[in-house]
């Protein structure tokens, strides 16, 4: 097992400005499992490409810590949702009503969800009695499998992966020169290394103890299996997260945690 645990150098004397197409950004605004570590939002990650900011899930806390970091409402161009449990989604709901009063004279960033996402984001808003608000505070837009978007300055593919027995994504992303896997939420498969293939970096979900602590069907990986899926995969270098504080992790591993900052 090799983990690399150095940050790629390829821009890292550039200021940021000149590392457009150049370099890619990764601030991990909460990395909390389904149930949240003390101090600690849950799923949301920010990639910055050089030319547009893309928030990869978006659980509960994520909002109140975006507006901590850019000061005020956030500056996100575009959102994309792995799946629909609620420790990925949650704080679109807030973020949704917060629009309404706060953020109406912003930009309403795009907001990818999975293909039917749109009629599910407008069940749930019936459920809390406003059918049109997430309509109101994003441009809704779908993603297919494995058919590459655009959105913040990055190409993203999103690769089904399994998960218990909810739809669920992770996503590949891609600038001009620079690469980047996010697992989401995902039980052990063959799909993870193709999801990481030969990238620079790959942030993937590290649940579990042991693997036989999970549901049937899976739907969470342990740090082993998370190792193995990087081997597997070629890429440089592993990010863990989704990760309880309670669970011990063996030297040299990476643990993603909020306010990380990195280079890919």
């Amino acid at each position: 097992m090799t983990v690399q645990a150095g940050l790629r150098d390829d821009n890292s004397n550039l200021p940021r400005h000149l590392g457009k197409y150049m370099s890619v950004h990764l601030s991990v605004v909460g990395s909390s499992p389904a149930w949240p570590n003390p101090g600690s939002a849950q799923s949301g990650y920010v990639v910055d490409s050089g030319s547009g900011r893309l928030l990869l899930d978006c659980g509960p806390g994520v909002l109140a810590r975006l507006r901590q970091l850019d000061g005020g409402w956030p500056t996100v161009d575009a959102i994309a949702v792995t799946h629909f449990h609620l420790d990925h989604w949650g704080d679109l709901a807030t973020w949704a009503w917060g629009s309404l009063f706060i953020g109406r004279d912003r930009p309403k960033p795009e907001l990818w969800v999975q293909s039917t996402g749109i009629k599910q984001l407008t069940e749930f808003g019936e459920w809390m009695g406003t059918p049109w608000m997430f309509e109101r505070a994003f441009e809704l837009r779908e993603y297919e499998e494995d058919v590459p978007f655009r959105t913040a300055g990055l190409e993203v593919t999103a690769i089904q992966l399994p998960h218990y027995q909810l739809r669920t994504f992770g996503f590949r992303l891609a600038n001009e020169t620079h690469t980047l896997a996010y697992s989401g939420d995902s039980g052990p498969s063959e799909r993870l290394a193709d999801l990481a293939r030969d990238v620079d970096l790959f942030v993937c979900e590290a649940t579990l103890l042991r693997g036989e602590l999970d549901a049937q069907p899976r739907g969470h990986l342990s740090a082993e299996e998370a190792v193995e899926a990087f081997d597997a995969s070629g890429a440089s270098r592993l990010l863990l997260t989704h990760r309880p504080d309670e669970l011990p992790l063996a030297d040299g591993l990476e643990l993603a945690y909020d306010g990380l900052e990195l280079d890919v």
